[in-house]
């Protein structure tokens, strides 16, 4: 018996992933108020500061028109993000570093998409879980083997 059936997952917002961005934008900042002198210094550092709460607003916490909703496998396996304007972009799982328990990189499908990170706390566990499988196995539980023709 094959149970295929298409899986949604819905991504939820992430204050230790936003955390996370702007704890590295943070101490980019402090590495050019080290480096560099006088206003030009402090101007990076401030429009570092900037750039790391706008990423973290769009990537971490979800808001925005371009920030990711869900994530959409359908049988077929070729999963597609979905963003808060009802975009949807493929993506690819990146293998390697890109599949650990604590999150999933997911890669543009096409040269002119873009890359997603989703870490634990977006998802629920069983919703990361599947997204793991589907990651490293290119299936879901649920999803069946697919049989070889003879």
């Amino acid at each position: 018996m094959n149970d295929s059936r298409p899986q949604r997952l819905e991504l939820s917002p992430s204050a230790a992933y936003a955390g996370a961005v702007m704890a590295v934008h943070a101490t980019a900042a402090g590495c050019f108020l080290a480096t560099m002198t006088g206003y030009a210094g402090m101007a990076l550092a401030l429009l570092m500061l900037a750039l790391g709460a706008a990423a973290a607003r769009e990537r971490a916490l979800l808001r925005g028109s371009g920030a990711p909703r869900a994530i959409d496998i359908p049988v077929s396996g070729a999963a597609a993000v979905i963003l808060a304007s009802g975009e949807a972009i493929a993506v690819r799982p990146l293998r390697g570093v890109g599949v650990t328990r604590h999150w999933v990189a997911l890669g543009p499908g096409s040269l002119a998409g873009r890359a997603v990170l989703v870490t634990a706390g977006m998802l629920a566990p069983a919703d990361m879980r599947t997204l793991r499988l589907w990651a490293l196995w290119g299936r879901t539980p649920g999803m069946g083997s697919r049989r070889l023709r003879p």
